[in-house]
């Protein structure tokens, strides 16, 4: 591999080991080693996590090195699920989706099945991940606190749950707001984490109360397009979500990248992305037509929520609605 590269063997397993981490790579080398790496047959999907990967990183870094607030990686910069999901990998040991089905490559003698972090350094990131979400909202860092509380809640011992459902219900005052608001995006947030956690109801108040207007439905919508990958700019701010006017993610990648896999796959959020998948057939009643296989397989996983009882009655409203459309469609 090294000769296939054209660098020396100890530069490659300095970077399988971390001792000479890729983002720290010159630019130009780094850009050729992404080309390179799927012509010599590389998966090209694990290619495309490395950005998500030296993200995770440098937030992961911030923790044991810190760094001043305004220059937290958390502060000016929207994450990922990509970059979220390979946090829990380091935290948690939980394999991202997209790796999940993979086989593990074959190798030498014992190897670690995650890269987790070693205990003393996971404490030390949920304790930073912590302290920043406590202090961030005094220094006006919205976007620093929402993203750090949501990280902190991927702790899942009995002291953390019990901490980030404290912290998480102090802001439940962010989800009494109507419609848009620059606290949308926290709101979600907090609804979501909160999920995940066992409690559903702030997420069924959230859908209520702050997506009855077209920015509430536009916000929701756009902030899955990001989170998705259904588009890949990355975005400083969460302002991007209210925009209506935005025109660069595809609706039909945005289906297939996730909402309809959700339905079986986030079963605390299933309720979300029931909503998520009206709303986008709402505004893009083409769909069906564009992907029939998707729309046909979509159908299905909708109708057998219809026949159990794992959604509320205003997501079993929704998901009659999405079985008429795309059966409109089909015929």
């Amino acid at each position: 591999m090294a000769e296939d590269l054209g660098v020396d063997l100890a530069t490659v397993q300095g970077w399988e080991s971390g001792r000479r981490p890729l983002a720290n790579i010159k630019a130009g080398a780094l850009l050729d080693l992404r080309r390179r790496l799927p012509a010599l047959g590389a998966d090209q999907t694990v290619v495309g996590l490395l950005d998500a990967a030296m993200d995770a990183d440098r937030i992961i870094g911030a923790a044991l090195e810190p760094v001043r607030p305004e220059l937290h990686p958390l502060a000016g910069w929207v994450h990922t699920r990509d970059t979220a999901h390979l946090i829990d990998w380091a935290v948690n040991g939980t394999t991202p989706p997209t790796l999940a089905s993979r086989p593990a490559p074959a190798r030498r003698g014992p190897v670690a099945t995650a890269p987790l972090l070693a205990a003393p350094d996971r404490g030390a990131f949920i304790a930073h991940l912590r302290s920043t979400a406590e202090a961030a909202p005094r220094m006006g860092g919205i976007l620093l606190h929402r993203q750090a509380l949501y990280l902190a809640s991927y702790d899942r011992s009995a002291e953390a749950t019990s901490w980030a459902v404290h912290a998480l219900h102090d802001r439940r005052g962010v989800l009494a707001t109507r419609g848009w608001s620059p606290h949308w995006a926290e709101a979600r947030s907090t609804a979501t984490a909160l999920a995940r956690l066992g409690d559903p109801q702030p997420l069924l108040d959230f859908i209520e109360r702050s997506m009855v207007d077209d920015d509430g439905e536009t916000a929701n919508l756009n902030y899955w397009a990001y989170w998705l990958g259904a588009f890949t700019q990355p975005q400083a701010d969460d302002a991007f979500m209210r925009d209506r006017t935005r025109a660069d993610w595809d609706p039909v990648t945005l289906l297939r990248r996730g909402l309809a896999q959700g339905l079986h796959q986030a079963p605390g959020y299933v309720d979300l992305y029931v909503h998520s998948i009206w709303a986008l057939l709402t505004a893009h009643p083409w769909l069906p037509q564009a992907a029939p296989a998707l729309a046909a397989e979509l159908d299905e996983r909708g109708a057998r929520l219809l026949d159990g009882d794992l959604v509320s009655q205003r997501s079993r409203r929704e998901l009659s609605a999405v079985h008429y459309v795309l059966r409109q469609h089909d015929t």
